[in-house]
């Protein structure tokens, strides 16, 4: 499945074992298969139905900035539903210090990469999404207590920092407290586009299982909380009608109703070693 402003459409046709080697898929965004290819940045449109008609837009070469570096990403985000559209701007968080924003639909005079070297380490591993709300590129730091907002005015260099106050923890039981210490945690930050919420998840896994001597990874919990604009991070086990997808490449929520197959109050996980669905309601914590 694939998301396109907004909507998730279905996708018919056979993706090979090997497409991200193929591709040198870094990421995707609205539908927008971002690659990086002998240091060139590339935007593809997803194949969908016709995948010899496809646009590809090649973005000028970025810098690598000192103590950075520019090989591996860890994501990418888009402002608009395509990078053809003259405000679209595209980010791309490389793993460690730099974040690099580039509006595609300029002129090629006018096209340029500005890269950024982020000062607090907190957000070096983190990914990278747009608020619409914020008309802003916003990272949540490592551990959910600081989110910082980049744009290409006022806050290009120095980010907006929220910070953030947890309310409403679940009380948990020792053997619980104990799964989720011992588990990988991470931080995912998402936006409902039709209600203008914004939530935070913290997604728990720990190794379950080898499978042909690889370590496999599953889902031990997940913590959802809704952030208001004095950062009051609320926990929740129920966000509506809503459904929030979280993936490694690009998360975000939707009314369950412009999903098919999709309840409402559901968080879809999809990984590389997991595809699963968790009803919020029917977490227990003790």
């Amino acid at each position: 499945m694939v998301r396109r402003g907004g909507d998730m459409d279905a996708l018919d046709y056979e993706r090979p074992s090997n497409f991200m080697e193929v591709t040198k898929m870094i990421g995707t965004s609205n539908g927008w298969i971002t690659s990086l290819v002998d240091g060139i940045v590339q935007i593809r449109e997803h194949p969908g139905k016709n995948p010899r008609q496809v646009r590809t837009i090649f973005l000028p070469p970025h810098e690598t900035l000192p103590l950075c570096q520019a090989q591996m990403a860890t994501n990418v985000a888009m402002s608009s539903s395509s990078p053809l559209k003259e405000e679209c701007a595209v980010a791309v968080k490389f793993l460690g210090p730099q974040l690099s924003i580039c509006k595609p639909a300029q002129s090629n005079a006018d096209r340029e990469w500005i890269n950024i070297r982020i000062s607090n380490p907190c957000f070096f591993s983190s990914p990278v999404m747009y608020s619409e709300k914020e008309d802003m590129f916003r990272i949540v730091g490592s551990g959910g207590h600081l989110v910082g907002s980049w744009d290409l005015g006022r806050h290009k260099y120095t980010p907006k920092i929220q910070r953030l106050q947890f309310q409403n923890l679940p009380e948990l039981s020792k053997a619980k407290r104990e799964l989720l210490y011992s588990s990988n945690t991470s931080e995912h930050l998402v936006e409902s586009r039709t209600t203008g919420e914004t939530f935070m998840v913290k997604w728990y896994k720990r190794t379950a299982k080898t499978i042909y001597g690889i370590e496999r990874m599953e889902t031990k919990a997940l913590m959802v909380f809704k952030i208001d604009g004095e950062g009051n991070a609320v926990y929740t086990q129920d966000i509506g009608d809503l459904c929030i997808f979280l993936t490694r490449s690009e998360s975000f929520c939707l009314p369950a109703s412009s999903v098919r197959h999709m309840r409402p109050n559901r968080v879809k996980l999809m990984d590389v070693d997991e595809i699963t669905i968790i009803d919020l309601a029917t977490q227990k914590w003790n």
